[in-house]
């Protein structure tokens, strides 16, 4: 597990490939908009597509503005309530 962003509204942490778990096959990414306090798991091939959507954002040297903007669009899949513990 690595926290590769994390900014006012997002933080995206990710996960290593786990040949062990199908979830995890390819890696996975877990995206959470502390706005709205929630969060989304995205495994498998999705998270193949995610990675090539980031690396081609990032070679574009986006601000901040721009990432949390991408973030932004998967909003409507965050299903997962985030709870403080």
């Amino acid at each position: 597990m690595n926290l590769i962003y994390n900014s006012e509204h997002y933080s995206v942490v990710e996960y290593s490939a786990d040949t062990d778990h199908e979830a995890l096959r390819f890696g996975g990414y877990e995206i959470t908009d502390k706005t709205i306090r929630r969060e989304w798991f995205i495994g498998g091939p999705m998270a193949v597509g995610f990675r090539n959507d980031v690396t081609e954002l990032i070679a574009s040297e986006p601000s901040i503005e721009e990432i949390d903007d991408f973030l932004g669009q998967y909003e409507g899949c965050m299903g997962q309530q985030v709870y403080l513990h």
